[in-house]
């Protein structure tokens, strides 16, 4: 499929009836930070594979509201380098810079219904007065009540609810987290005018009927969050698969380190059988020196069964069963 664009507003109101004919609707959302590379590709080929092996859908979602960190030509090459290693989508591209309507139509309805308040908070401030949690300073809710006199809102925070959030995840087993206490009230709408992340994928993957998310275990935590969004704006909460993700020889996320080299898509077997062995899958037939012989091998063999639940030097997010604290 090629690159298009879809009316973000037709595409919400008919989410439900696409998502009932369709069992399984999975997606693969890459940020146009730079080339496809080994971590990325792992997450794109467990979340193709979980798909097609229960013949469902796999979109493709672009995610560029981040233009400060965006590559120009980047978003483009990743949807090459996907063609070329045989990850066919279905559909329309979605990106999100398209669908500034739909975050800004869910922003008001979190205000309205008071789950949403301003804060004028900067972040060197936070550092200063806030404890530290999982991911760096826990909000001290300031601004829970109104900013102090003389401050203006710089960013939107999300009313975290007091105790337990718990997810149950295909591959980590039940991931649980005091949200409130252990990260505070995250921000949905940027200092810089940009809706964050967690606002926006919730969004979309209701609007597009997603029904099932397969990702890297590295957002486990942001999953909590999510959850607490979906239940704050009555959104359906898809089924969860957090992948291993993979980290260089200093313990670092791939995509953080300069390990993380674009693919070779000119031949892109060798990528494929590394990140296929990397999710724990069953050996590869020596004779399989075809694209397509490798696709038809792994959708029939395909296992979520035998993922491992970490990789080297991830443990922290990644315990199956384990409380996170």
């Amino acid at each position: 499929m090629r690159p298009g664009s879809l009316d973000p507003r037709s595409e919400l109101a008919d989410a439900h009836e696409r998502c009932g004919r369709t069992p399984y609707r999975g997606r693969f959302a890459p940020s146009p930070t730079g080339p496809l590379h080994f971590g990325s590709l792992v997450a794109a080929l467990g979340s193709y594979l979980d798909a097609r092996a229960a013949g469902g859908d796999w979109l493709v979602r672009i995610e560029d509201l981040d233009h400060h960190r965006e590559m120009p030509g980047a978003a483009a090459g990743l949807l090459r380098t996907l063609e070329r290693f045989g990850l066919h989508w279905d559909g329309a591209i979605v990106y999100q810079r398209q669908r500034l309507s739909l975050y800004q139509d869910a922003l008001a309805d979190l205000r309205r219904r008071g789950r949403a308040y301003p804060c004028g908070c900067s972040r060197k401030e936070i550092a200063a007065n806030a404890r530290s949690g999982p991911e760096g300073p826990v909000y001290p809710g300031t601004c829970r009540t109104g900013p102090p006199p003389g401050r203006g809102a710089r960013t939107l925070r999300i009313r975290a609810p007091a105790g337990e959030i718990a997810i149950e995840d295909r591959i980590q087993g039940r991931v649980a987290l005091d949200v409130h206490a252990e990260l505070g009230d995250f921000v949905i709408h940027r200092a810089d005018g940009i809706p964050a992340y967690q606002l926006a994928v919730v969004v979309d993957d209701a609007a597009q009927g997603i029904t099932q998310i397969v990702r890297g275990a590295d957002l486990l935590l942001s999953s909590l969050r999510q959850r607490i969004l979906r239940q704050a704006l009555n959104l359906p909460c898809p089924s969860l698969a957090h992948l291993p993700i993979v980290l260089d020889s200093q313990g670092r996320k791939l995509s953080k380190s300069d390990s993380a080299r674009p693919l070779d898509a000119s031949d892109p077997l060798p990528s494929l059988g590394r990140a296929w062995g990397f999710l724990g899958q069953m050996p590869l037939p020596r004779e399989l020196d075809r694209l397509e012989d490798f696709w038809s091998f792994a959708i029939a063999h395909w296992s979520p069964a035998r993922i491992p639940t970490g990789s080297a030097g991830f443990t922290v997010f990644s315990s199956r069963g384990r409380t996170l604290a």
